[in-house]
């Protein structure tokens, strides 16, 4: 939740610029592309048309204390990234003094973002966007691999950072996929629900499984470079090893399961109350 929020901080006011930039050139900005790529229609598209629209009759601009908040929430986002890849591969926090590796992260971010949104708008959406979220797959493991080694400040090696990127890459594309079925239904029932803020609320939740995907991928990648690097030695764990492990991987799983069950039995009990 914690990247999910830095994300949105982030990239809208990155993606609003960059509407911005793009609308000189052509009359496709930002709002269009969200829409045009989730079919939103409603009140779900009059939403997003609101958040990501400038107001007045001139186009909005960058001020002082804008470029400040840009440049400061980018970097909050760079940050929650980085914290994310140094806890993974257990690296000693450098925090401010990456600064120059997240600023240019916060660049690639938004190159990666154009090339995503060329690739859809090259490719079309077609069915579910199932062609263009296949193509971008090779895209997204070197912008992936590349965010792995520039946010550790090159102290982890790309190699190592090729499971993590092509596993997420891969997750990435099922979510988007699966995205494009969901996010319409989701925006239309916020901005019916919330107005125009709505869409903020759906981008958010949307945000947030893409964070789950990065978070995910980064645990699944490393233990993945470790088996291999155990292969390497010729290292075999023993059977009753292997075994023992996956009990307590199942007993953990079967943990948060009935606590899941129980929460929401309690929150359906609250609900019946209030009613």
């Amino acid at each position: 939740m914690a990247l999910a929020s830095s994300a949105l901080t982030a990239l809208i006011p990155i993606a609003v610029l960059g509407s911005l930039a793009v609308s000189s050139f052509s009359d496709v900005d930002a709002a269009d592309r969200i829409i045009g790529r989730y079919n939103l229609t409603g009140a779900g598209a009059e939403a997003v048309r609101s958040a990501f629209s400038p107001t007045g009759e001139n186009s909005a601009g960058v001020g002082f204390f804008g470029a400040i908040f840009l440049i400061i929430s980018s970097l909050s986002f760079a940050r929650a990234s980085q914290r994310l890849f140094e806890q993974t591969w257990e690296l000693k926090p450098l925090s401010v003094r990456n600064t120059r590796y997240g600023l240019l992260w916060i660049l690639s971010v938004g190159v990666y973002m154009a090339l995503s949104g060329w690739i859809y708008g090259f490719l079309g959406w077609g069915k579910f966007g199932l062609v263009a979220a296949i193509v971008e797959v090779p895209v997204s493991v070197a912008f992936l691999v590349w965010s792995g080694w520039a946010l550790s400040a090159k102290r982890i090696p790309w190699p190592d950072l090729l499971p993590f990127g092509i596993s997420a890459a891969v997750l990435a594309a099922a979510y988007s996929v699966g995205t494009t079925v969901y996010l319409p239904h989701l925006f239309d029932s916020y901005a019916g629900r919330y107005g125009s803020i709505g869409a903020v609320f759906a981008m958010i939740s949307a945000l947030f499984g893409a964070m789950l995907v990065i978070v995910g991928s980064s645990a699944l990648g490393r233990e993945v470079l470790d088996e291999l690097v155990r292969i390497r030695r010729g290292e075999r764990p023993s059977q009753d090893e292997v075994r023992r492990q996956w009990e307590n991987v199942m007993e953990q799983t079967r943990s948060r399961w009935r606590s899941a069950r129980k929460q929401m039995s309690q929150r359906r009990g609250k609900d019946s109350d209030e009613d």
